[in-house]
């Protein structure tokens, strides 16, 4: 367990010297276009994947179908992996994020530059405004739009509601919505420096077709995405 807290530590600090290191070659042209910072995430999250199994053993996949175009990717969030692993493979990504991240100085600018939607976490009505609104500037965008209907980060084992954005996303706009489950949090914990080594998965569902009220919609994306984390989790 020692040997492998130090692995995971060299892990963290490369992770990090990278990220400053592609900011530095990449900011400049993201300045001016857009494609270039999409191009910079994307890179820099393939590194960290095939870092991440060569250094601590952690292995990486995606499974299903990967959305394309006009969607709403609806997912599991269970730690930064998962973001690094959506990021690693959709095309011209976005999310619906806390307005926390825009004070760090690379990921901030990089989520700003992207179209990345912040809202104020615990603001009620405010950050729901503040998504839709976001949306409604940006729409339509030639990239999938990504938001964690449960809000936060939530460790496995943990429930917590989904909340009402995902579905007012997909009431409102033409979306397609592709629900997604991981097991990532098994393996890459929240505040913590050690990595534990296999399989994290990030799985595209079937996506969710036509129209429904949104308590069947939010009840229905529960159960695919819990249902199928579950099942991932137990399979680990």
């Amino acid at each position: 367990m020692a040997f492998q807290w130090i692995r995971s530590l060299i892990f963290i600090a490369q992770m990090y010297l990278l990220m400053a290191a592609m900011a530095l070659l990449v900011t400049p042209f993201a300045l001016f276009f857009r494609q270039a910072a999409h191009w910079g995430i994307r890179v820099y999250c393939q590194w960290v994947r095939w870092s991440a199994a060569g250094l601590v053993g952690l292995k990486s996949e995606i499974r299903g179908e990967i959305p394309q175009g006009n969607t709403l990717i609806c997912s599991k969030h269970q730690s930064f992996f998962d973001i690094i692993i959506i990021c690693s493979v959709v095309k011209y990504p976005r999310f619906i994020m806390k307005r926390e991240i825009l004070r760090l100085p690379i990921a901030g600018y990089y989520a700003r530059r992207i179209g990345c939607i912040p809202v104020d976490r615990g603001r009620g009505s405010m950050a729901v405004r503040q998504m839709l609104d976001g949306v409604k500037t940006d729409f339509p965008s030639p990239g999938p739009l990504i938001i964690f209907p449960q809000g936060t980060r939530v460790a496995p084992g943990v429930w917590k509601r989904y909340r009402i954005g995902a579905s007012l996303l997909y009431e409102i706009y033409d979306y397609r919505c592709v629900p997604a489950a991981t097991n990532v949090g098994i393996f890459w914990p929240r505040a913590a420096i050690l990595r534990r080594p296999g399989t994290a998965v990030v799985e595209f569902l079937e996506p969710i077709e036509g129209q429904m009220p949104q308590g069947d919609f939010l009840r229905k994306l529960e159960d695919m995405v819990e249902t199928n984390s579950n099942r991932l989790m137990d399979h680990t």
